[in-house]
């Protein structure tokens, strides 16, 4: 046997087994290792209450300690975060949001942090201004907590006005009530005076007396409203001698003053849970009343009342109706499964109905393009169906749905509530009953009926006005507090009156006390236009918005009230903060005694690196060299065969 036979006879041997090899195709185990540290989550408060307690130099010096170490660094994966209103990764610290919601924090670090071992440094002064109690955070937040505090541990004596509590809306030449709730942190007996003032002018004054155990009064008083527009008062608990923090012995309150209240009848021959829902709903606004009617009651109140609410109606509201339309009065139509469909195809309204007999359920699916005002979309694909008849509707004048009939999720083109214009005056038209639920299911989702009532109150505010329809509409309150946010938003049409995107708007804002004025752009968001002005201090403002490309402006004026609710806190809330530590097995430290806290972190067991181990299964199937080398050995035979002449 030559030397040649003998070579090819070892690159077939190479080939052929390696092609066995692949059909029988065994696996390999593949054993990997690696080290997975502990979290270190450090989540700072980045709320102006630390910087009003003189406490965010030792913060900013204390986070920038931690960063540095380089024992914690080999231990931990360090995660830095601030939060005030909303949680955040760390970016800078500035100390100046307006409210701080501990317990969201926490919420949101659950769900990062759920699987893994991360201690959690807490560094904050533990005063919360809104959310849940965040001591009790501990039965869904499973880690350890190590809160630092920030601040003054010391009581000092102290007077504050802890509630003001006023309507929004008063009456012109009427009385509004307000109702103060003022505290006093001490132990001696102390004769101080509340006063509330009017610019210079002092419209209230009350002599108040505290002690160790009588430490919090309610006062209850009522200010005449005298002028239409919005008054701006300011309480004032007159402070102690030598009192340390005398900010909150402080609160500026207003008032928007109008002239008539719009009074609204709902009309029904039965009783039904939707008239209370409705009632609610409409006198959530205090501006607006309702009263209950029968068809023959109202005949005789026609022009008591700004609009009807005509619920289920029947033969009985002929007369009603004639006249309404002879006057052309607005109105709001709720047609269920106990109207009279005949009388209402016989009246030659705006709209035929499809006459089958039968009723369905359906649900409501929101219109964003719907133009003549702005409507937030409150999670109407969750409230129930409501019952309405099952058949078409035919409209003989223009309309615009606001909500559609949905089945299953599956639109049906036909609208649930829709509203029309024709000669001059407004109507709306609700095709399905049972709308109490809508406001129970709303309460459920956002645990407050406001959004409900709201969505209400805007429908009952464009029936209840005969103003023309404009291409740019705004939506803003005449006074925002200090500490809330300050959001305008604004809604563009064409020409067409359809929501239009492709328009640029901008807002200049003026300040009518300091003269300075500042431009902002506002952004699209969803089907209106939005701008937060939350950065303005408190002051008078008047502002405009403009069109870019269309010469269309409209212009108004708000009052942003002088309150911070974080300077109303003196010192931290010690006890707080070490209930949270106890509960969650970790340990409270203050911000001026922190060398122990590092020692503690390294050494405890419970925050050993984990080595991991994983096993991967291999089929030799997927290695690419065993591929190589079969195509190298028959590549190499066919090369030589040929060479010598024996192929």
């Amino acid at each position: 046997m030559s030397k040649l036979n003998m070579l090819f006879s070892f690159l077939r041997f190479i080939s052929v087994f390696s092609v066995l090899l692949l059909l029988i195709n065994p696996r390999f185990e593949k054993i990997s290792l690696s080290v997975e540290k502990p979290n270190l989550v450090i989540a700072v408060d980045n709320s102006s209450s630390i910087k009003h307690l003189k406490q965010d130099k030792k913060t900013t010096e204390f986070i920038q300690k931690l960063s540095n170490n380089n024992d914690l660094k080999n231990k931990f994966n360090l995660e830095f975060y601030t939060f005030g209103e909303s949680l955040k990764a760390l970016d800078s610290l500035t100390f100046i949001e307006k409210q701080t919601n501990i317990y969201s924090a926490f919420s949101q670090l659950t769900q990062v942090f759920k699987q893994t071992t991360s201690p959690t440094l807490l560094i904050t002064d533990g005063n919360q201004t809104y959310g849940n109690d965040y001591q009790f955070i501990t039965s869904t937040y499973n880690q350890p907590i190590y809160p630092i505090v920030l601040g003054d541990t010391i009581t000092h004596t102290d007077l504050k006005i802890e509630q003001l509590n006023v309507n929004k809306y008063a009456y012109l030449k009427n009385k509004f009530p307000v109702e103060a709730i003022l505290v006093y942190n001490g132990s001696d007996n102390i004769n101080t005076n509340f006063v509330v003032t009017k610019g210079n002018t002092t419209v209230y004054s009350k002599a108040v007396n505290f002690t160790k155990s009588i430490n919090s009064k309610v006062i209850n008083f009522t200010l005449p409203a005298n002028s239409i527009g919005v008054s701006n008062f300011k309480a004032t608990l007159m402070p102690l001698e030598n009192e340390k923090n005398t900010i909150n012995n402080s609160k500026n309150f207003a008032v928007e003053v109008i002239n008539q209240k719009t009074k609204i009848a709902i009309v029904s021959n039965f009783a039904h849970p939707d008239l209370g829902a409705l009632k609610k709903g409409i006198e959530s606004n205090e501006q607006r009343s309702v009263f209950f009617l029968n068809p023959k009651e109202s005949i005789n109140q026609i022009n008591d009342f700004q609009l009807f609410v005509l619920y289920q109606p029947n033969d009985s509201f002929k007369s009603l109706f004639k006249i309404l339309e002879e006057q052309n009065r607005n109105k709001f139509v709720v047609i269920g499964a106990k109207t009279d469909l005949y009388f209402i195809n016989s009246l030659n309204t705006s709209y035929d109905f499809e006459i089958t007999n039968q009723t369905e359920n359906y649900q409501a699916e929101l219109n964003i393009n719907y133009s003549p005002f702005l409507i937030d979309d409150i999670n109407f694909e969750s409230f129930p169906p409501l019952e309405s008849n099952y058949g078409s509707v035919i409209f003989s004048v223009p309309f615009q749905t606001i909500l559609n009939k949905t089945i299953n999720r599956i639109s049906t083109n036909e609208p649930l509530l829709a509203t029309f214009e024709k000669n001059r005056n407004r109507e709306a038209v609700l095709f399905g009953e049972n709308i109490w639920k809508w406001r129970a299911q709303s309460f459920i989702n956002s645990k407050s009926f406001n959004e409900f009532d709201n969505f209400i109150g805007k429908l009952i505010q464009y029936l209840a006005s005969n103003k023309q329809k404009s291409r740019l509409n705004i939506d803003y309150e005449s006074f925002y507090n200090g500490s809330s946010n300050i959001v305008i938003k604004a809604e563009f049409l064409d020409k067409n009156y359809v929501f239009d995107t492709r328009e640029t708007l901008n807002i200049t804002v003026v300040d009518n006390i300091s003269k300075e004025q500042k431009t902002f752009p506002l952004i699209l968001k969803n089907n209106n236009y939005q701008v937060d002005l939350s950065s303005l201090p408190p002051s008078e403002y008047s502002f405009i918005i403009k069109a870019t490309n269309e010469n269309l402006s409209k212009s108004g004026s708000f009052q942003i009230l002088e309150y911070n609710v974080e300077q109303q806190f003196l010192s931290a809330n010690v006890t707080k903060l070490q209930k949270l530590a106890t509960n969650s097995q970790g340990d409270t430290y203050f911000i001026d005694h922190t060398d122990e806290l590092v020692n503690t972190l390294l050494n405890d067991n419970r925050y050993t690196p984990i080595q991991k181990s994983s096993k991967n299964t291999i089929p030799l199937i997927d290695w690419k060299y065993l591929l190589a080398i079969i195509a190298l050995s028959l590549g190499i035979e066919w090369f030589l065969r040929k060479y010598n002449g024996l192929i």
